[in-house]
Order: structure tokens, then sequence, then C-alpha cells
């Protein structure tokens, strides 16, 4: 299971990395502070109190987020449909997802330990990519659609995907093995994850062989094991990965993500 949710999780980058473009909301050119904009507290507030200030709040302080949330992940309309507040807002009014709502705002009342591990993780990765941009990233609440999404300087952090391998609404829909990587210890390496392959994408993706994609899968998986300091991606391709690098020490990461070419890493 552990590798069928790498490849969706490739897979459904590539999709959202070309789909998603994203104008930056707060994103700075240079490197500074990184903390996660809490666009999940407005959506939480609209949608369980109805508040329609909320809404307008999301859409002058958030407007791409919300548009991204809506047309794309929920795929209930588009924003410039007169009554897509109501939609919006009945579409959450099922009993599973109105507690959701409640479990994640409680779960992710402070965000402060994810702030500083992805302050720490890019910080890493600018010492392999010196002119690495820095995206703005937010929270937000789905309906267990997506984990990450990735923009134009932008990243989306479904909270709803990280609640814990013994949160009881997964029970319904998500195997022992599928949640074991549903947790908060997983946001910040699938963040950097998902980022570097938007960044890195595999040429011609829907021409390679499945061997080509797990490889460079692994090569992203590898690099972000090496930024967080543990092994927490642990696949056959991750190994591969591992084995050419101590065998051609001086292979920097750039040009190992850079490098489309796998002859010779798959042995």
């Amino acid at each position: 299971m552990r590798k069928v949710y790498y490849l969706l999780l490739m897979a459904a980058l590539l999709c959202i990395a070309c789909e998603f473009k994203l104008s930056p909301n707060g994103a700075e050119e240079h490197y500074g502070r990184i903390e996660v904009e809490r666009f999940d507290r407005l959506e939480s507030r609209y949608l369980t109190t109805g508040d329609f200030s909320a809404m307008q709040e999301m859409n002058i302080l958030y407007p791409m987020q919300a548009r991204t949330l809506i047309e794309k992940v929920l795929q209930i309309g588009v924003m410039s449909d007169q009554d897509i507040a109501t939609r919006f807002l009945r579409y959450y009014q099922d009993s599973t997802l109105q507690q959701l709502i409640i479990d994640v705002e409680s779960e992710y009342a402070k965000m402060d330990d994810i702030n500083a591990q992805l302050q720490q993780g890019f910080g890493k990765l600018r010492k392999w990519f010196p002119d690495l941009p820095i995206p703005a990233i937010y929270a937000q609440i789905g309906s267990f659609d997506q984990s990450i999404i990735v923009g134009d300087k932008m990243i989306g952090i479904c909270l709803d995907k990280y609640m814990g391998v013994n949160y009881n609404l997964y029970e319904k829909f998500y195997s022992y093995s599928q949640r074991q990587s549903m947790t908060r210890s997983y946001i910040v390496p699938d963040c950097l994850s998902f980022y570097l392959l938007s960044l890195y994408p595999l040429d011609q993706f829907e021409s390679r062989t499945q061997l080509e994609r797990d490889i460079h899968m692994g090569k992203v998986m590898w690099t972000v094991n090496k930024v967080i300091g543990q092994n927490l991606y642990n696949t056959p391709y991750i190994k591969m990965v591992e084995h050419f690098m101590k065998k051609h020490p001086k292979v920097t990461v750039p040009f190992l993500l850079m490098n489309n070419d796998i002859q010779g890493l798959g042995r």
C-alpha cells in the first residue's frame, strides 16, 4: 500500500502542478520567515456558523486559495456563480464534514512546530539550491480529497488529511497502512516532496516507464529524507538512489534531480 500511496502522490502532483497556477499571496522573493497562513480558520468560521463576513474575508484576503478550494479541489462551481457561497456552505453541512472541521481546528489550534520544521527544511534545501524560491504556505480544510496542493510559489496543506493514524473518521475510508502516512509528522516532508516535484518534474512523464517514474520519485524522497535527517520515506527506489550517491560522491543533489537519465541507477 505504501508503494501505491507514493505513486498516487507523484501522479497527483504532476496533475495539480500543471493545473493550478496561483499567484503568491504574501510570498517573499527573499528567504525570510516561514509561517503557515491560517486560511482554514476563516473557512471554519464560515462553514460552522454561516457568518458571511468570513466568506467575504476569504475572498478579500485569500482570493486564490478560495478559488482553488472551490473550483479545483471541491469542484462545486466557479467563484463568479451568484449562489457559490450558499453552495459552498451546503457542501459542508454533512455531519461527517462538520465533525471534521471541529476536529481539525482542535488538532491544529497551534502550528508552531510545523512552522519551525518548514523554516528548517527550506533552510537546508537552500544550501543545495541557493536560488530556490520560497513559497507562501497556507492551511485549509478539504473533504478528504487532497493532501498537498502546489501552485506558483504557493503550497496548500489540507489539514483534514493529517489527523493521525487513529482518527476515527479515517476508519471508514482508509486502511491502517494508508493511515500511517496521514499524521502530523508527514506534513513538512510531504510539502517538501510535492514542492520539489513541481520544480523538478520528470520530463515526458506519460511516456516514461514505471521504473523511471519510481526512481524519479525515489530521488525526491531521498532528498527529503536527507533534509529532515531521518528515513521517513522508505522504498526500494530510495535505496537505489542511496547506493548511486555513495558510488558517485561528486554528484550534487540539483544534478540528481535535474538529470532524467537513469542509466545505471536502476541496476
